[in-house]
């Protein structure tokens, strides 16, 4: 059986791409790789390409601390590489944009992906929010397009959320269930749909628990507490709001709201911070000083 033939059928693939380098793409491409893949990550310049090697690298010693991987680091980053050339996406079977939530960014990154991959490659964007469906009307190709949500941070979490858009084949429901569990993850597949089923939950709950702050009504942290003592969540939904960050929470927030409604409008609490560069851990400061 040929490889091609195999991750079609839910086999990872033995080539795959990664469109941006930051935090979860980075994490994205530790995923693949310690589970067996080639992978390329192409960033925008030389700068930024060596800073994902970088992440990607440390992620790859931090697997082989904890006994994780068999591999030695060397035969890892011997499958490894980084460019600024999508052209180096030629030979992958799947490429996975991770790039910013904004649209006209995802839609000049995907198709400028797309015209560089083989007829039966896959093309998938990590989007949290953004429709899969009206990004694969952009696409030469929609069959072969479809989200996997990564969730931060990638090496510790245990879902990829699936999303199928309108025109995406249906035999890749059962291979992306594949993959996923190929990475020692489980799927959750879910139709297109704003939010889809983690982001709509997730951000409803944050934007409750922003408004409870505004109105004093209690504390960040005890509101966390009160999520993670009594319903199990392992981070409560400030202290993940400051992970995930506050700009991106936000964007998510706004497009929510076009889309869904006033039950989704972003609280000026939320504004407010994003406004005074207040981004969360990756700034130092958001709800909580880190």
């Amino acid at each position: 059986m040929s490889e091609q033939t195999n991750f079609l059928a839910g086999a990872l693939p033995a080539a795959m791409g990664v469109l941006g380098g930051g935090r979860m793409g980075a994490g994205i491409a530790h995923a693949f790789l310690i589970s067996g893949s080639k992978v390329t990550v192409v960033e925008r310049d030389e700068a930024s390409a060596a800073a994902a090697y970088e992440r990607v690298a440390e992620s790859v010693d931090k697997s082989i601390a904890r006994g994780s991987v068999t591999e030695t680091r060397e035969d890892l980053l011997a499958r490894f590489a980084v460019s600024t050339s999508y052209a180096d996406f030629s030979t992958a079977q799947l490429v996975v944009e991770a790039v910013p939530e904004i649209w006209d960014l995802k839609v000049s990154s995907l198709k400028a992906v797309e015209a560089e991959l083989s007829d039966g490659a896959v093309l998938a964007s990590n989007t949290s929010s953004l429709s899969v469906s009206g990004l694969a009307q952009e696409l030469a190709r929609p069959a072969n397009f479809l989200g996997l949500h990564f969730f931060n941070p990638v090496p510790a979490s245990t879902l990829i959320e699936v999303v199928i858009g309108k025109q995406t084949q249906k035999s890749l429901v059962a291979a992306s269930r594949g993959w996923v569990e190929a990475l020692g993850k489980t799927p959750v597949v879910v139709n297109d749909a704003p939010g889809f089923a983690s982001s709509r939950l997730g951000v409803a709950i944050a934007l409750e628990a922003m408004r409870m702050v505004e109105e004093g009504v209690a504390s960040a942290e005890d509101i966390d507490n009160a999520m993670v003592l009594g319903y199990k969540h392992p981070t409560g939904p400030l202290k993940t709001t400051d992970i995930v960050g506050l700009d991106v929470r936000l964007g998510i927030a706004e497009y929510l709201h076009e889309t869904l409604g006033e039950r989704f409008a972003p609280p000026q609490i939320l504004k407010d911070l994003v406004a005074e560069g207040k981004l969360g851990r990756k700034t130092g400061q958001g709800f909580y000083t880190w």
